[in-house]
């Protein structure tokens, strides 16, 4: 069964070299297990996504211009997450705000082509039917 995300989340990106912390203001005043319960809309790079470290995607121009000057040799560059859309799917029969809550079966895509996971949910109590 899949559990309500909130903050402090642990998060992990399939180009990314270190896992990240998910970051979930207040503004909702809904709490899961007395920390701010996480929506889809909670995808903001850096405010609620934070980087990943170090980036390897090829996609990543960074990545791409780095390792063309290291003759191709994969170079990885600093992670800035880009996620222009929310996550998906969360759970559309319970809401926190006005959005469909975060479940930790969700996943977020990043620009750079890099899937980011919930690794553990921030909280072990509150199940999402």
């Amino acid at each position: 069964m899949a559990q309500q995300v909130t903050m402090n989340a642990q998060l992990s990106c399939s180009f990314g070299t270190a896992p990240s912390t998910l970051v979930v203001l207040p503004t909702n005043r809904v709490l899961s297990s007395d920390l701010p319960a996480a929506n889809i809309m909670d995808h903001v790079p850096i405010l609620n996504i934070p980087p990943f470290a170090m980036c390897t995607s090829l996609a990543n121009p960074t990545v791409a211009a780095a390792t063309a000057a290291a003759q191709g040799v994969l170079t990885p560059m600093p992670c800035i997450p880009v996620t222009p859309a929310p996550w998906a799917p969360g759970v559309p029969t319970v809401l926190i705000g006005t959005f469909p809550a975060l479940d930790s079966t969700s996943k977020c895509m990043c620009a750079w082509a890099g899937v980011i996971s919930i690794v553990t949910p921030g909280q072990i109590t509150e199940a999402i039917p």
